[in-house]
């Protein structure tokens, strides 16, 4: 009998890449305000370069230059250094630090602003609510995933919430399944974990015996991971019906 429902935040309840989508465009527009005058100044490839540094999709050199910042001062103080550094790169003299922190708080008030969940999820979790124990796992710093779990006030629609930055270990280790497990009071193979990371989500459950549904989102399955989920439904929007049928079996 199923009894637990464990959910993935970030692109499974909640259109992560929408709402960074729409701040990137905003950060691009208020660097080119105030930058613009700058020659070959260009808003937009900036604030593309600053998402996927926040991402850590980073080169080696960028790597050997940011993550001694991250872990030793700080997220916040690793944000707005690149910053700096890429208004640096595109020519910008003279930057200021306050300056950079403010397109840095920007950033961060608009991805905030535009976040929300999918269409018909809210729904959803109040239905699931009613037959399981939701859990949901969410990996990422404290820093980026506090202020996203209170602005959709995710706390009103599910049972716990745990926060990989907040843990020892994040997905796909088995020890935050294991304490999800334990939080809602039921045995592995009562439980169903739901989203759409093959090598954390996908490979955490299976690593813990929990039968896993994938959002694939348009991506590969990537065969070299050797992860097969239990069941694969291409957007969130068709969880409900799935979450439905295995109840019903």
């Amino acid at each position: 009998m199923l009894k637990a429902l464990f959910l993935d935040m970030d692109e499974t309840l909640c259109d992560t890449k929408g709402a960074n989508a729409k701040a990137q465009r905003l950060l691009g527009e208020a660097a080119e305000a105030k930058y613009g005058q700058t020659p070959n100044f260009d808003g937009q490839a900036f604030s593309a370069a600053y998402v996927k540094g926040i991402y850590r999709e980073w080169s080696e050199q960028q790597r050997e230059r940011y993550l001694p910042i991250a872990e030793q001062q700080g997220e916040g103080v690793f944000r707005v250094q690149l910053i700096r550094d890429l208004l640096a790169a595109q020519g910008v003299e003279q930057i200021e630090e306050e300056d950079a922190q403010a397109l840095q708080d920007k950033f961060d008030q608009d991805r905030i602003a535009a976040f929300d969940f999918y269409p018909g999820i809210m729904e959803f979790l109040q239905e699931a609510r009613q037959l399981f124990t939701l859990v949901v796992i969410t990996n990422g710093p404290e820093y980026s995933q506090i202020p996203k779990v209170e602005a959709i006030r995710l706390a009103e629609h599910v049972d716990h919430i745990i926060i990989g930055g907040q843990e020892p270990e994040q997905k796909p280790a088995r020890s935050i399944f294991e304490k999800a497990l334990k939080l809602a009071k039921c045995e592995a193979h009562e439980a169903i974990h739901v989203g759409d990371s093959l090598a954390a989500d996908i490979a955490g459950a299976h690593n813990s015996h929990i039968t896993s549904v994938w959002i694939q989102h348009q991506q590969p399955l990537d065969a070299e991971l050797g992860i097969e989920p239990s069941h694969t439904v291409m957007h969130p929007d068709e969880i409900p019906e799935l979450i439905r049928q295995l109840h019903s079996r």
